[in-house]
């Protein structure tokens, strides 16, 4: 994937899933909410989701707003978008960060970890390998998904940045 321009692509907001397949990029800004994107290579299918809590505790007004109810949606979406056909996912993920460290730096249960913690959970207890994360720190960044090739490029302000 080459360096992809600031607009291009379909933006995924808080709380809010995209699938596109064959071709496209999908994009969201993350801070402590988690970006979690799933692949299905051979059908060129991905879903993006811009999770931002960890549990739904009974709401079902947003979907996407929860991980326990963004994953299994987003499967949904892709299954839909696949007719119905066996999808073999893998999933990468990002975010998760620890963006009021000056305020609370030893606060283990900041809701980035929350998230990051019940991402994990609910791809184990779908069978969805994660094969690749950047999670954590005390920054924001910017993640980008080729649905074409699968890759996804994290972008830092300041940094360098990181394709898997």
């Amino acid at each position: 994937m080459s360096k992809i321009a600031e607009n291009e692509g379909l933006v995924v907001k808080m709380a809010e899933i995209g699938v596109l397949q064959h071709v496209g990029i999908l994009r969201t800004l993350l801070g402590s909410c988690v970006g979690v994107a799933l692949f299905e290579r051979k059908l060129k299918l991905s879903g993006l989701a811009h999770i931002v809590l960890p549990f739904s505790v009974g709401r079902d007004q947003s979907l996407g707003k929860y991980v326990d109810t963004a994953i299994p949606e987003t499967i949904r979406q892709m299954t839909t978008l696949a007719r119905g056909a066996k999808l073999s996912l893998t999933a990468k993920i990002a975010g998760g960060a620890n963006m009021f460290s000056h305020v609370s730096p030893n606060n283990l249960n900041a809701i980035g970890e929350q998230n990051i913690v019940a991402v994990e959970k609910v791809l184990a207890d779908c069978q969805i390998p994660i094969v690749a994360r950047h999670l954590g720190g005390t920054f924001g960044r910017r993640m980008v998904v080729d649905v074409e090739s699968g890759l996804v490029q994290i972008h830092v302000v300041g940094q360098t940045v990181v394709q898997f």
